[in-house]
């Protein structure tokens, strides 16, 4: 019949659309997307990775934008009250696109595929050690200078 549901109807949850109610927050962070990944761009043609070399473009783009991001989580989140698009903006947009996992894993997979096994190491851990005291330096010295 058209009018009956199917038997297991009633145990499915229903349907949401999960943008409902999103557009200006993803227009946000499609913008601050573009922004973040232009910025990106433009420290990669400043600090180009020469093959079998340590890539310090994308090192300092990730850690860079870690310290950052560990300034503007505390600044929006305990010192401030930011309009709700900021951080959507900032952090998920700008910052999102600007620092990069994809890039960091290339890298490493070149200095692999290149025999630089020890530089690869180093470069792997030393990112993930950088970007994570960077991120927890941006939100120590944002509580500790913001109040």
């Amino acid at each position: 019949m058209h009018g009956t549901p199917p038997p297991d109807a009633a145990a499915r949850p229903p349907v949401v659309a999960p943008l409902r109610g999103q557009g200006r927050a993803t227009v946000a962070v499609a913008v601050g997307g573009a922004l973040g990944a232009l910025a990106r761009w433009g420290v990669g043609l400043g600090l180009p990775t020469t093959p079998g070399a340590f890539p310090w473009g994308t090192f300092l783009i990730n850690v860079s934008g870690c310290l950052a991001i560990g300034v503007l989580l505390v600044v929006v989140t305990e010192l401030r009250t930011a309009h709700p698009l900021v951080r959507p903006f900032l952090a998920t947009g700008v910052l999102g696109g600007f620092t990069t996992f994809s890039t960091f894993s290339v890298d490493a997979q070149h200095l692999l595929l290149g025999g630089h096994v020890g530089l690869a190491v180093a470069y792997l851990a030393g990112t993930l050690v950088a970007a994570v005291a960077a991120t927890w330096l941006g939100a120590a010295a944002a509580r500790r200078f913001g109040r």
